[in-house]
């Protein structure tokens, strides 16, 4: 009758911290960089970097390297039907 799916449940955790939410929608709209996270958050870039990290670790985002900058976005399409819903 119940399913647990543990993979979906990861998502949800590292989507409940307010920063987190806010990169990933960020990402869901406009794949970037860092910095351009880092402007607009207004947050210092070693907490966005940490904040990336957790996301990366459930699978939420992925970030592509150019050059020397690596630009994130959002790869999980559980994550991107939990975004688009809010």
């Amino acid at each position: 009758m119940f399913e647990y799916n543990q993979e979906q449940a990861e998502i949800l955790r590292v989507l409940g911290h307010p920063a987190r939410l806010a990169i990933a929608k960020g990402l869901l709209k406009q794949a970037c960089n860092v910095n351009k996270i880092v402007s607009s958050l207004g947050v210092p870039q070693p907490t966005v970097s940490q904040h990336l990290r957790a996301l990366k670790a459930a699978g939420i985002v992925r970030g592509q390297r150019k050059g020397v900058e690596i630009c994130y976005r959002v790869t999980s399409s559980f994550a991107k039907k939990v975004l688009q819903s809010m």
